[in-house]
């Protein structure tokens, strides 16, 4: 089994910064592909940012500049710094990994979930 958990959302003023991290773990060979979704209520899910396992980088053109996605492939961790908030980035954001399990089967993995607010 893969479990991916996300951390570190929570309130945030507009133009305030705030981090949130995403880990896999379970029965992983590798970690390929990780990123981040959001949902903002009444809206579909959209891609805010992706990176592979090299390091190449993908980001919505909403975040451009202000957000930067990062991982650590020791910890099959990925995170996502966002700067410059403001109320259009409320969402509940999910983050995802492409995995090859231990058994080499190849999936995606979601997490539960982390709730970012932007208000004064």
């Amino acid at each position: 089994q893969v479990q991916v958990v996300e951390s570190g959302g929570g309130l945030v003023q507009p133009g305030g910064s705030l981090r949130v991290s995403c880990a896999a773990s379970g029965s992983i060979f590798r970690v390929n592909d990780m990123g981040w979704y959001r949902q903002a209520p009444g809206k579909q899910r959209e891609l805010v940012a992706s990176i592979t396992r090299g390091g190449i980088t993908n980001y919505a053109d909403s975040v451009k500049g202000r957000f930067t996605i990062a991982r650590d492939n020791a910890k099959n961790t990925v995170y996502l710094q966002m700067n410059a908030l403001n109320p259009e980035d409320t969402a509940d954001y999910y983050c995802y990994a492409a995995v090859i399990t231990q058994r080499f089967a190849n999936d995606v993995y979601w997490g539960q979930g982390t709730q970012v607010t932007v208000s004064s």
